[in-house]
């Protein structure tokens, strides 16, 4: 009986360490450069004129 009771998690622990994870070599994310990140310049503002709409005709 004590057996059986120790066999259920020691199997439990095996069946979840063999289901987790990738299988084969470990895959790293590729190297950022070391540099800096350039100041993000405002946007300038619109001077454009948009034309008037005109009303649907009838």
């Amino acid at each position: 009986m004590r057996r059986s009771l120790l066999l259920l998690p020691v199997c439990l622990a095996v069946a979840a360490l063999a289901g987790c994870g990738l299988k084969g070599p470990l895959v790293m994310p590729p190297a950022k450069p070391a540099s800096a990140p350039a100041p993000a310049a405002p946007a300038p503002a619109s001077t454009a004129v948009l034309p008037a709409t005109q009303p649907a005709q009838p």
